[in-house]
């Protein structure tokens, strides 16, 4: 896929970080291949992407901790290219939340202030301000220990936004915590960084959690952009198969488009006919990303062109989940039909909904 160009007027005040061509090499091994891309003032943008794509290393270009082997950063209209980490206006929260076990939360929260050089008092009054940010304003005396995991996480996100970044950078910083208390402390985040209209970039491999959080998500793989969107364009329109498959769990079929009018395409998958939005007005030999719950699953299976037999059934109270056998191969099905599922071996006719399918490329 083409690389996102360099935003015109890049020095503009709406503009608060710039990726222009950025490479990151160590010897021979590529970690970031020829980026380039552009984040808003107070925005919250995503790297999302499978574990050895680049997007961490992204992040410690931003942050100063490592060198760029070509290309450019900047910063507010300012080249940081070459500046070390301490020269730049960034803060990080790391997953490890990284606090100091001997020194008391408020201690902890106050630290980068009191090294910088600012008075103690000041600082103190600082971390005080940064603890009601995140909720713990009574927590100041505790020590980590003394804290739960979402508890430390929010001292970690309060340490870094006393020191007023320019841009707060977030690598995984939900990862150590379980999938109830993610839920929370991700929206604390969202809330956080909307409330302070902070420039903030996010760094996870959870496809939910960057939905939920961003106003963009950058889509990487083999060390380059494959797609960069709001989350419900990504969603609903895909770049291809591997951004299908990552964001959506999408089944990839085959199927052929027979005509297109006014930007959508009439299809045929597996001798069902669907009407897809394509603006590039693909014809022929097409593959097609279809959700999971964009399959609709009847019992009459002899009445329909698409039929398939349930080789797996899972109950996961809000939805079934099924496993088809079919001609057009395996399918992974969503239904919030509970209440009378399909049982193993039955047999059942398959059509497809209205939206949750898209053309992700031609067969030649």
């Amino acid at each position: 896929m083409t690389q996102p160009t360099p935003v015109s007027g890049e020095r503009g005040r709406d503009v608060s970080l710039v990726f222009d061509r950025v490479t990151k090499k160590y010897g021979r091994v590529t970690a970031v291949d020829n980026i380039s891309f552009s984040i808003p003032k107070g925005s919250l943008v995503t790297l999302l992407g499978p574990s050895g794509c680049g997007k961490s290393t992204i992040l410690r270009m931003i942050a100063g901790l490592e060198t760029v082997t070509e290309g450019r950063i900047l910063l507010n209209g300012e080249d940081v290219t070459r500046q070390s980490a301490i020269e730049r206006n960034v803060s990080m929260v790391f997953q490890s939340y990284a606090l100091f076990p001997h020194m008391t939360v408020l201690e902890n929260v106050a630290y980068g202030l009191t090294v910088s050089g600012m008075a103690k008092r000041e600082a103190s009054q600082r971390a005080i301000e940064g603890l009601g940010l995140v909720g713990l304003a009574d927590y100041g005396p505790r020590l980590p220990s003394e804290l739960s995991g979402g508890q430390q996480q929010r001292v970690a996100v309060a340490r870094a936004l006393v020191l007023e970044p320019q841009v707060l950078l977030l690598d995984e910083p939900l990862s150590n915590l379980d999938t109830k208390l993610r839920r929370r402390v991700r929206d604390e985040i969202r809330g956080i960084q909307l409330k302070l209209n902070l420039t903030a970039v996010y760094v996870t491999h959870d496809q939910e959690e960057a939905m939920a959080v961003s106003d963009q998500i950058i889509v990487m793989n083999k060390q380059r952009i494959v797609q960069h969107a709001p989350p419900r364009e990504l969603f609903e329109n895909p770049a291809d198969e591997f951004v299908a498959d990552f964001i959506c769990n999408a089944n990839l079929v085959s199927g052929e488009a027979k005509r297109n009018e006014a930007g959508r395409s009439e299809c045929v998958i597996g001798g069902v006919t669907a009407s897809i939005p394509d603006r590039q007005a693909r014809l022929g030999d097409i593959r097609v990303a279809v959700r999971p719950d964009a399959i609709r699953l009847f019992g009459d299976a002899g009445k329909h062109s698409l039929n398939g037999e349930v080789v797996y059934a899972s109950f996961l109270g809000t939805e079934m989940q099924y496993t088809l056998r079919t001609p057009l191969g395996e399918l992974f099905v969503r239904s919030d039909e509970v209440a009378d599922p399909y049982p193993l071996g039955s047999r059942v006719g398959i059509g497809f909904a209205d939206r949750g399918l898209a053309i992700v490329g031609t067969l030649k």
